[in-house]
């Protein structure tokens, strides 16, 4: 079956056009590999205060580029639905992983959310026009083990005490991958509407923080400049080029190289200083390249 030409189309080359959106959604993957190294930076401020400031900053910054360059009236037409729906996506996946980093163990909960790339080559393949193969399949899986490997460092196995903080861990993945998923069928919506996801996401986050945790703001240089950092990066740009790949780019492709984001992540702090390389992270890296080769082959041969 061969796939519906996308309908973002500013230069009139659907497969160049293609391209690029996959290219641009790419972005958002190198983006997240900072996430790691700006958390740390970002101590002591606890995540719900954390993720409030960030994508307050986020959302900020896309109000800005829509009143720039014309696109504030276009956000008046879209209906609160949609806004519903990101804001549920982005606020939604975040409260589920903070919650079940908060029941169950950090490594095998972050493993388990990390199954939303996967989810996603899955997912897409119910798309209209879209076509799931087998090198889409294995690549996901090769990637996931590439990732585990990293993410279950040091880990010291399930624990059935934690079976409830490893359900929200599923329901966060499902989460961000039927975001991702489905965000596809909105591709009329015009990417600056984001912000407002942001800013919404921003105020629940807030809510939460006065929930649950008790206000603790950076104590140095370096603490403001992480979080900054975390808004205009991981936390902010990262959505918008991300809605803009998911929507007009090659999913599967994107969702397969979303695997490289926990091993450059962890390439980010060894270069800092703040984790050690070993052989784990040459076989994750072979695995995560492998698996994103295998997707891109199965995209462009159709196996």
């Amino acid at each position: 079956m061969s796939r519906t030409p996308p309908t973002y189309q500013p230069d009139g080359h659907k497969d160049l056009t293609r391209t690029r959106a996959t290219q641009t959604g790419f972005i958002a993957v190198l983006l997240w590999s900072f996430l790691a190294l700006l958390t740390v930076g970002s101590a002591p401020v606890p995540p719900f205060q954390l993720t409030a400031i960030c994508f307050a900053i986020g959302g900020a910054i896309g109000l800005i580029w829509s009143a720039a360059t014309g696109e504030l009236p276009r956000l008046r037409q879209v209906g609160w639905r949609v806004y519903a729906f990101g804001t549920a996506g982005l606020f939604g996946y975040h409260f589920l992983y903070f919650s079940a980093l908060r029941m169950a163990p950090a490594a095998e909960a972050g493993l388990i959310a990390y199954l939303w790339p996967l989810i996603i080559v899955l997912f897409s393949g119910l798309l209209p026009g879209e076509t799931l193969r087998g090198g889409h399949i294995l690549g996901a899986v090769l990637g996931f083990s590439g990732a585990a490997l990293i993410i279950m460092n040091g880990a010291n196995g399930f624990s059935g005490s934690a079976l409830s903080g490893y359900g929200l861990a599923v329901l966060c993945a499902v989460t961000w991958a039927g975001y991702s998923v489905l965000s596809r069928r909105l591709g009329e919506i015009p990417t600056s509407s984001v912000a407002i996801f942001c800013l919404a996401t921003a105020m629940l986050s807030f809510i939460a923080h006065e929930s649950f945790e008790t206000t603790i703001w950076p104590n140095s240089l370096t603490g403001w400049s992480s979080v900054i950092a975390l808004g205009l990066g991981p936390v902010g740009l990262a959505f918008y080029v991300w809605d803009i790949g998911i929507k007009h780019g090659d999913i599967q492709l994107l969702g397969v190289a979303s695997y490289a984001a926990p091993l450059l992540s962890t390439l980010a702090l060894v270069l800092a200083g703040f984790a050690n390389p070993g052989w784990s992270l040459l076989i994750s890296a072979l695995l995560i390249t492998g698996g994103a080769t295998l997707a891109a082959h199965a995209s462009t041969h159709n196996l």
